[in-house]
């Protein structure tokens, strides 16, 4: 019954780490779904530093008894300064650009 997504990290055969998201039943459809991946793999053509799905069997979208998920590579982040004048722009710049993508197409699903 829950109203989120279910996000899990786990490690592979391969020893790596990876993330699956699990898609709440009912909630998006493949086209929305497919939309946001579009708009991830975009930002990460645009050398934004966004993590995309990974493309499996030649797709990013899969399902299992009726449940719809991704696979991601695992990423570590960092933290900004919030008081760090030169951090603030930057995230600022990122966000920006990361609009600027977005705006270059319509998402007809969502």
């Amino acid at each position: 019954n829950s109203y989120e997504n279910r996000v899990y990290q786990f490690m592979g055969e391969d020893r790596k780490r990876y993330v699956v998201k699990f898609y709440r039943p009912e909630r998006w459809s493949a086209q929305q779904i497919g939309e946001e991946h579009q708009f991830a793999l975009d930002l990460v053509q645009t050398e934004i530093p966004a993590v995309a799905p990974l493309v499996l069997q030649g797709n990013t979208l899969h399902s299992y008894g009726g449940f719809f998920f991704t696979v991601f590579p695992s990423v570590g982040g960092r933290q900004y300064e919030i008081d760090n004048l030169d951090q603030l722009e930057w995230v600022g710049r990122f966000l920006g650009r990361i609009h600027q993508v977005g705006g270059e197409r319509l998402f007809a699903e969502r």
